[in-house]
């Protein structure tokens, strides 16, 4: 979904570095994956395809926080039964 995003901090060497990874167009999303000692994380379109991908080594990353747009459900939001409110 738009505006997903996934921020990866990484050691690089004397200091860190962050690098953010973010849905840009509508029905996109980011997606992560650690796969032999790589960390990828990648926006991909509604049907699968890979748009563009982010890796960095996974002795390196020092944190990956995944920031989701928040979405309008229903389940969330309850219907109220009191008529005071």
């Amino acid at each position: 979904m738009k505006g997903d995003r996934v921020e990866i901090v990484v050691d690089a060497g004397d200091t860190t570095r962050t690098y953010e990874v973010v849905a840009s167009r509508a029905g996109r999303r980011v997606e992560t994956a650690v796969r032999r000692g790589v960390v990828e994380v990648s926006e991909v379109t509604r049907s699968g395809s890979v748009v563009r991908t982010a890796r960095f080594m996974a002795t390196r990353v020092l944190a990956l926080v995944e920031q989701p747009v928040p979405r309008e459900d229903a389940s969330e939001h309850p219907l109220r039964d009191d008529p005071e409110s």
